[in-house]
């Protein structure tokens, strides 16, 4: 009897020293995905909150390397090379590190992203670029740390940091036009009709070549005569425009106007109709 007690009495020793609490963490960790153009972002950083403390100039002290945010130090990864302030990252993860100061902040990038905060040894040859970022207070108390991906284009975007009443912002940089004209060169060999479509509308909000957005457009137009498209007439019409050939636009608005109220698209035929008036044609 005193043999079992002692064995019950171990099972409940050893069960109460493997259990956990599970509780919510101070700063809790997050994870953000963005596409910016073609390359893929990601970034990974703990969010402290200000919690009634003065922040900047006290918690997080000027003109020392701060591991922008808590934790483990922020990291942020990319899929191609991209470019900061002229400098060339790499495609990979990196470390992100801030001297943050009153009127200004240094960003960096450092080739090692995995630290528990800022390294035991800084290392400066590990410093792959930086940035300067002036501060832009903020009308309103932003509580959670946040790192934001502001301002997307098809070829950079901002990482904007925020906490407190601060912004800070940096931009970079990505090959996307390298990555298109490389993908429309492959497949201009034989391409189908979405590809030169796809080509034309890239030249036309790029501003490149109009005369061979003009020739892609038509040939995407002619091999689909069988089973026309309204948003490819739509795309003609606003190319020819843009060429300068105001009568070949409105022709080509008018056959996807056509073509878009017998789909019952409502937007492509308010679309079309808009430019038909800014044309003269309604």
């Amino acid at each position: 009897m005193k043999k079992l007690f002692l064995i019950a009495c171990l099972v409940a020793f050893t069960y109460t020293a493997s259990a956990q609490i599970e509780a919510p963490q101070p700063s809790p960790f997050s994870k953000i995905e963005q596409k910016v153009g073609l390359t893929d972002v990601t970034l990974e950083f703990s969010r402290p909150g200000v919690k009634g403390r003065t922040v900047f100039g006290d918690l997080v002290p000027f003109g020392k390397v701060w591991r922008t945010g808590a934790n483990a130090n922020t990291k942020i990864t990319f899929s191609t090379d991209v470019t900061v302030n002229g400098q060339t990252l790499k495609a990979g993860s990196y470390a992100i590190y801030t001297i943050p100061n009153k009127d200004k902040w240094e960003v960096m990038f450092y080739a090692d992203s995995n630290n528990w905060g800022t390294p035991r040894k800084w290392d400066d040859s590990k410093v792959v670029a930086k940035a300067s970022a002036d501060v832009i207070p903020m009308p309103v108390n932003i509580e959670t740390f946040t790192i934001s991906f502001d301002d997307l284009t098809n070829n950079s975007g901002i990482i904007g940091i925020l906490w407190e009443k601060t912004y800070v912002g940096v931009q970079f940089e990505t090959p996307t036009d390298k990555g298109v004209m490389a993908s429309i060169n492959k497949v201009m060999g034989g391409p189908s009709a979405n590809d030169y479509y796809a080509a034309a509308v890239y030249f036309k909000e790029q501003g490149k070549d109009m005369a061979q957005a003009v020739k892609w457009i038509d040939k995407a137009i002619e091999m689909t005569k069988e089973r026309p498209r309204f948003w490819f007439y739509r795309q003609q019409s606003l190319i020819h425009a843009k060429a300068g050939n105001k009568k070949n636009a409105i022709a080509a608005a008018k056959t996807s106007l056509e073509l878009a109220t017998k789909a019952g698209n409502a937007d492509y035929m308010k679309m079309n109709k808009d430019s038909l008036k800014k044309w003269g044609a309604l």
